[in-house]
């Protein structure tokens, strides 16, 4: 994984390359220039520390404490597929986010672990019509 200073010294057309907007590109700079802020502390912490950094919201706190911290109790909130996996698995039905986290409330403590038990298990909603396609911003 490279360090934080190697983040930080990625050139903006190699961003661009990649397929990063600009806002992105600038959000994973500076939460590498908090690095050291961020890695020391609790996993709670983490999640102060990196919604409180503009770009970064509840899902990408989230998503970095599940890696970075192995945090078994971070559900990602806000994913666009997830709350309607969770809610399928449990009930058949879909659901939303408040509904996701009632139903992974008897969990507390290991929700995390449990989407991932969920995912991995392969229960699934039925699919309902074609993907979409993926954008491909490096030619902008």
């Amino acid at each position: 994984m490279p360090s934080p200073e190697v983040w930080r010294r990625v050139p903006s057309w190699d961003w661009h390359r990649a397929g990063a907007e600009a806002v992105r590109a600038r959000t994973i700079i500076n939460a590498a220039q908090h690095a050291e802020k961020l890695e020391g502390g609790s996993s709670a912490e983490a999640d102060r520390l990196l919604r409180a950094l503009p770009g970064i919201g509840v899902w990408t706190s989230a998503e970095v404490r599940q890696r970075a911290h192995g945090d078994p109790d971070a559900p990602s909130v806000g994913d666009y597929h997830l709350p309607s996996v969770v809610g399928y698995a449990f009930t058949g039905q879909k659901t939303d986010d408040a509904g996701m986290l009632e139903l992974l409330e008897p969990f507390a403590g290991h929700r995390h672990r449990v989407i991932r038990l969920i995912e991995l298990s392969g229960i699934r909603p039925p699919a309902r019509g074609p993907r979409m396609a993926a954008r491909d911003y490096r030619s902008i």
